[in-house]
């Protein structure tokens, strides 16, 4: 239960992220400073999540300094990093408090994966089908605005 894979995503800035996450009911958004930053950016370099088929997600606590508190720090989950949670009891609840639902099927959580990305004051886990990562310059508000502004 619960094992954590490291998805070794490039790192996010370890001082000040800024991660900023925006959702409807199909896909959710972040959008984060980086660590390093590019020499071919003329602004800050930000990072974009995209998780397609999103189920459900929890942004806010543990911070860095109370990581060793978050349930899945034992299996190895870890500050400043992104991770995936091979057989999820958190999807496994979520499969459970659906089962009331007179056409559930146990089927539609199967293909669901949770992902785990921990920033400095804050970490975010979100329950998808899949993610994508791109690398862009600005802040996070200005490039998921653009971002968005491009697929409408």
């Amino acid at each position: 239960m619960n094992q954590v894979v490291e998805l070794k995503e490039e790192q996010s800035s370890v001082g000040a992220p800024c991660p900023v996450v925006l959702s409807d009911e199909h896909d959710l958004f972040v959008a984060y400073y980086m660590q390093e930053q590019s020499k071919d950016f003329e602004l800050e370099a930000v990072g974009l999540v995209k998780f397609t088929g999103f189920h459900s997600y929890k942004f806010g606590a543990p911070n860095d300094e109370a990581f060793h508190g978050h349930p899945l720090s034992e299996n190895g989950l870890e500050p400043y990093g992104t991770f995936k949670i091979q057989n999820s009891t958190w999807v496994q609840e979520l499969c459970i408090q659906n089962s009331v639902h007179p056409y559930h099927s146990d089927d539609i959580f199967r293909d669901l994966i949770h992902f785990v990305w921990s920033f400095h004051d804050t970490t975010l886990e979100v329950v998808a089908k899949s993610y994508e990562f791109s690398l862009h310059q600005g802040t996070p508000s200005s490039v998921l605005a653009s971002y968005l502004s491009s697929i409408e």
